[in-house]
C-alpha cells in the first residue's frame, strides 16, 4: 500500500481547483503571502505576490483557453517538481502546446513559492501577447 506524500496532495489540490476554476478550493492550498513567477516578457508575465495576485492571474489565464495536464511530479519534503502539457485550443487559432515545468515550494501545508520556466519562452511570448493584446501606446499613456 502507498500513501501520497502530503506535498502532492497539496499540488494534485490545486490542479483540481485550476481544472475547475475554484477559487474556494484554491485557496485552501496557497499561501496568503504567495509568491509566484511568470517568466518572459508578455502581458501575464511577472511576480505575483500575495493570493490576490495569483487568483487574478489565474482569472485571466482562463481567458485563454489553457489548459494544464500533469505529467510527471517529483517531491520532498520543501519542494514539488512538476512538469506539464500546458495548452490551449481556442477557435481564432492562437494555440500553444508545449511542456512547463514549475517548481513548488511548500510551507506549513501551503503553496508558498512557485516558479514556472517554459520550454520555449519565445512561444509562449508570442502566444500570450497576441492572446492578451495591449492597447495602443498612446490610449496606455493618455492621463
Amino acid at each position: 500500500m502507498t500513501t501520497e506524500h502530503p506535498n502532492l496532495t497539496i499540488i494534485n489540490t490545486f490542479f483540481t481547483a485550476y481544472g475547475s476554476h475554484d477559487v474556494a478550493l484554491m485557496r485552501t492550498v496557497v499561501a496568503e503571502d504567495v509568491r509566484w513567477t511568470i517568466p518572459g516578457h508578455h502581458p501575464l508575465s511577472g511576480t505575483k505576490i500575495g493570493i490576490e495576485e495569483v487568483v487574478a492571474f489565474f482569472s485571466q489565464l482562463a481567458k485563454s483557453d489553457f489548459k494544464a495536464d500533469p505529467i510527471v511530479l517529483g517531491v520532498n519534503d520543501n519542494y514539488v517538481v512538476d512538469c506539464h502539457r500546458g495548452w490551449s485550443n481556442r477557435e481564432d487559432g492562437n494555440n500553444v502546446d508545449m511542456l512547463w515545468c514549475l517548481l513548488w515550494r511548500i510551507e506549513n501545508g501551503k503553496i508558498k513559492e512557485v516558479v514556472n520556466f517554459a520550454a520555449d519562452q519565445h512561444e509562449a511570448d508570442r502566444f500570450f501577447h497576441k492572446a492578451y493584446k495591449l492597447k495602443p501606446v498612446q490610449d496606455r499613456i493618455a492621463g
